[in-house]
């Protein structure tokens, strides 16, 4: 059952130098052959990099790949049609940018903050001096875009004005500001949720990261959060996969970002390890059981020593396994109690298939590159023509005004 040894594929881990490493051969715990590695040495490197992956006849390339090099890796990605990446390149759509997030959310339908885009800085002004406040500005592009360090609240039109001045963000992209109770990450592995945790903003204050004080805990995450969060990775056909989600005080989820690259445990890394053993084995490897909810047992479990934890196992539930934690536990989740197990059919571990075509070509979609600032004095680049207009979002409009609103940011 499943392939055999000479029929698996040769499997290379994709490196990059200066950028920490996700994934090491001890994630791949029970791999009969070897697995290449291949490191992307940033600069003039495309050419010597496709070169080695076809000298090592690597069949499935895997691991993230940093904004910063998202767009040469595309190029990289048609230069190989022979190989799949993992995850692929437009799952790692989201990783690149903010922006990329919210077009991502606006074809899928996924609730998001209104959102507002402007590569004229000029049409931004205007808009920025006739809206309402406060908002939140974003810097959309770039390998540090972590720990809310660029984001920023701003509470009128002078405020707007002088932080655009300051940081020269481009594009301008801001968005409604959402009151929120707090947010939520959820983790997934094969559309399935595998950790999940609150982040509270310690009072007084709206950011939560925990680089900036706020406080986490991972109990009682709610079935709409969760729901939402599966839907997102099923979106983006991603092997693995993290949502940030607003739990908004108006009783609304939102997504906030969302992408292939996020921070985890081991232990998470693992899983996520064995899970892509299995979906490239044709079942000869066991697909991880991670129980629904097993977060909020690991949470109570020390952070210096979760970081140490590895290759953890949980039993699955039968009928005649006596004294199964998982089997014998209830959830208050939604409108009544269940079993964890029986959640864990509601949750399964799906595999996810080769992409045969390009959902997000860089043709149409790289916004980036095609309008780039031309002066960093007057900020200008050319209008976007009515055509090449992104599509706008309908989560949050609720009114004639507010999609009037959106339909002039998404213009300019």
């Amino acid at each position: 059952m499943g392939l055999k040894n000479e029929e698996l594929p040769t499997l290379g881990f994709l490196y990059m130098d200066y950028v920490l490493r996700f994934f090491d051969y001890s994630n791949f715990k029970g791999w009969p052959n070897k697995i290449e590695e291949v490191t992307y040495h940033w600069g003039n490197d495309k050419d010597r990099f496709i070169a080695e992956v076809k000298r090592k006849k690597i069949d499935v390339l895997i691991g993230n790949i940093p904004a910063t090099a998202y767009e040469t890796f595309r190029e990289i990605a048609r230069a190989l049609p022979n190989v799949r990446f993992v995850p692929s390149l437009d799952t790692q759509f989201s990783n690149k940018s903010k922006e990329n997030v919210t077009r991502f959310a606006w074809k899928y339908n996924l609730p998001i903050p209104k959102t507002y885009i402007y590569y004229h800085r000029d049409n931004a002004d205007k808009f920025l001096k006739k809206t309402k406040y406060p908002k939140i500005v974003k810097k959309s592009y770039g390998p540090s875009n972590y720990g809310g360090y660029f984001v920023h609240k701003v509470d009128s039109y002078k405020e707007a004005k002088e932080l655009y001045a300051s940081k020269k963000y481009h594009p301008m992209y801001f968005q409604d500001f959402i009151p929120m109770e707090a947010d939520i990450r959820v983790m997934l592995i094969g559309h399935k949720p595998v950790c999940a945790f609150w982040r509270r903003a310690p009072k007084g204050e709206w950011l939560t990261n925990t680089s900036q004080g706020g406080e986490m805990d991972y109990m009682d995450v709610p079935k709409n959060v969760l729901e939402l969060a599966v839907r997102t990775s099923k979106a983006a056909k991603a092997e693995y996969w993290a949502c940030d989600v607003a739990y908004g005080k108006d009783g609304k989820v939102r997504i906030l970002e969302c992408a292939t690259a996020f921070a985890a445990f081991p232990y998470i890394r693992d899983w996520i390890g064995q899970y892509i053993m299995w979906n490239l084995s044709e079942g000869r490897f066991r697909k991880p059981h991670m129980p629904m909810f097993n977060w909020e047992e690991l949470g109570k479990i020390s952070p210096n020593l979760l970081r140490t934890m590895r290759h953890i196992t949980f039993g699955k539930y039968s009928a005649s396994y006596d004294g199964s934690y998982f089997g014998n536990k209830k959830k208050s989740y939604g409108e009544g109690t269940v079993y964890l197990h029986e959640l864990d059919e509601s949750y399964p571990v799906l595999g996810v298939a080769e992409r045969t075509s390009e959902e997000w070509p860089s043709e149409k979609w790289n916004y980036q590159d095609r309008f780039k600032l031309k002066s960093i004095k007057s900020m200008k680049v050319p209008a976007l023509k009515e055509e090449e207009a992104p599509e706008v979002s309908g989560d949050e409009s609720a009114t004639a005004e507010a999609d009037e609103e959106l339909n002039t940011a998404s213009s300019n």
